[in-house]
């Protein structure tokens, strides 16, 4: 079984580079296409197979060199499979609709295959790292092979969040390394890369000076916080996930920052007993109050469509922030199923833009109104996600908040749940009124819709809206779970 985990990991991370470089060799854009979409079922049928094999045995981590995969790979793997595969899906109809961009005609599907691809191989490498450097060196890949994504259209804006999302995240990642290395020079004993293993980290903390390990800890979450999206380090996401093409914006949001959140959640597990248990929690729980306090006034502006879903984006790190923070086993049920239902109502937000810019230009730069009345396909999706994401029951994010709450309380933090809370309901109302006034009101410069754009809208909703209904069913079920069962002990 080992043997077969293994493979399925070096398969999940191969076929997307394999998919990447094949995508060059076309001269046609139909067939660059359809190469992409072919190595993105093959990827997502990988990675779903591996996911699926680590929930399934969440009791059994399979370890073999640099590939951990045990019950935090299949919950992260499984979200990023699903949000990559419904990205490559979307991809075509956004390439279509596309008008002059940062790469030449002839080549700009290739190009944008190509980040595609690698982009997301090195989200899948992420969840299966068993080394805390070689976590870092994949976390530094998704920044090279986004960069260039971000500023995919070419737009002047677009350039600028590129360059801003490149400098402000490497830079980030720098102060991460810094702690990488006194983590390692603090380590007794520590000899060659093995010593940053999660396992030898976690074994070799509770010898480990306890000053260095707090000096180590948070320089890495610090440095980590900007590549989540966690307040006040989190200046990049808005402009990132704005200028974006819309299938990119997914990934960033949905899979880029609940990946390398579980490298932070990695983190403290190893180095806790050196650090503390209350200073871990501390910081944690710090980064999502900071987190919350931060995005509500935005969800309260008139922003345009996808700036809105990029502070939401913050307001649900903070949520998965205090989640791990608290450590209750509610709030890591809490955390597995808000990862997931985050994801599949953001990706919807995102995805929703292609036909919403075909028909309303300006919500690019301003917020969408009438939507309802132009393209009641186009505004279901939009509801699906903006009633998830703000919390509105049946959504899953509903009883995630709460469980992550309720966690908080039966933890001994009855005072950051209170206020956790309270932010929590000023940003269900902001993003409710939003929710309203994009549906109603008078709509700007509006044109025709597409037949084919609304029909892809309604597929999609479809199939995101469906998922995001099973995951309700699933959640009262879900804290006693086995892998969520596992996931406690191994965070305990």
């Amino acid at each position: 079984m080992t043997d077969l985990v293994v493979t399925l990991a070096w398969l999940s991370v191969g076929l997307p580079v394999a998919a990447a470089l094949l995508s060059q060799l076309t001269s046609r854009d139909r067939a660059t296409d359809r190469i992409g979409l072919i190595g993105a079922v093959g990827t997502a049928g990988a990675a779903g197979a591996l996911a699926t094999l680590a929930l399934v045995r969440s009791g059994e981590p399979v370890v073999s060199g640099v590939v951990l995969v045990d019950a935090a790979s299949g919950v992260f793997l499984a979200v990023i499979a699903a949000v990559g595969l419904l990205s490559a899906l979307v991809s075509p109809a956004y390439l279509d609709g596309r008008e002059r961009g940062f790469f030449a005609p002839a080549r700009a599907r290739h190009w944008y295959w190509l980040g595609f691809h690698l982009f997301w191989a090195a989200l899948l490498s992420v969840p299966i790292a068993a080394n805390l450097g070689v976590a870092w060196l994949l976390v530094e890949a998704t920044t090279a092979a986004s960069a260039l994504l971000v500023a995919y259209s070419g737009r002047r804006n677009a350039l600028e969040a590129g360059w801003k999302y490149l400098v402000l995240t490497t830079i980030g990642l720098t102060v991460a390394l810094l702690g990488i290395v006194v983590a390692y020079a603090s380590a007794p004993g520590a000899d060659g890369l093995s010593a940053l293993g999660w396992g030898s980290l976690r074994r070799s903390a509770s010898e480990m000076p306890h000053e260095a390990a707090v000096v180590a800890f948070v320089l890495l979450l610090a440095g980590l916080a900007t590549k989540i999206g966690w307040a006040p380090v989190h200046n990049w996401l808005p402009d990132a996930h704005s200028e974006a093409p819309p299938p990119v914006s997914a990934l960033l949001s949905a899979a880029l920052l609940p990946a390398v959140a579980l490298v932070a959640w990695r983190s403290k597990v190893a180095l806790e007993p050196a650090v503390g248990g209350g200073t871990a929690r501390a910081v944690f729980l710090g980064f999502g109050l900071a987190s919350l306090a931060v995005a509500v006034p935005f969800l309260w502006r008139p922003l345009a469509w996808k700036r809105l879903l990029a502070y939401s984006s913050l307001e649900h790190m903070g949520v998965i922030a205090l989640g791990i923070g608290f450590g209750h086993p509610l709030a890591i049920a809490g955390v597995v199923l808000h990862v997931a239902g985050h994801a599949l109502a953001k990706a919807l937000g995102f995805y929703a833009t292609i036909p919403l810019l075909q028909f309303q230009p300006q919500a690019a730069l301003r917020s969408a109104r009438g939507v309802a009345r132009t393209s009641p396909a186009t505004a279901s999706a939009m509801g699906i996600s903006l009633g998830s994401l703000s919390g509105l029951p049946p959504s899953p994010l509903f009883f995630s908040e709460v469980f992550v709450l309720l966690g908080g309380f039966l933890s001994g933090h009855a005072a950051v749940a209170a206020v956790a809370a309270a932010l929590l309901s000023l940003g269900f109302l902001g993003l409710v009124h939003a929710l309203i006034e994009s549906m109603l009101g008078e709509p700007r410069d509006a044109r025709v819709p597409e037949r084919r754009s609304s029909r892809l809208a309604a597929r999609l909703t479809l199939v995101v809206g469906a998922a995001l209904l099973a995951l309700s069913v699933t959640a009262i079920a879900l804290p006693d779970s086995a892998p969520v069962e596992a996931l406690v002990r191994w965070a305990g």
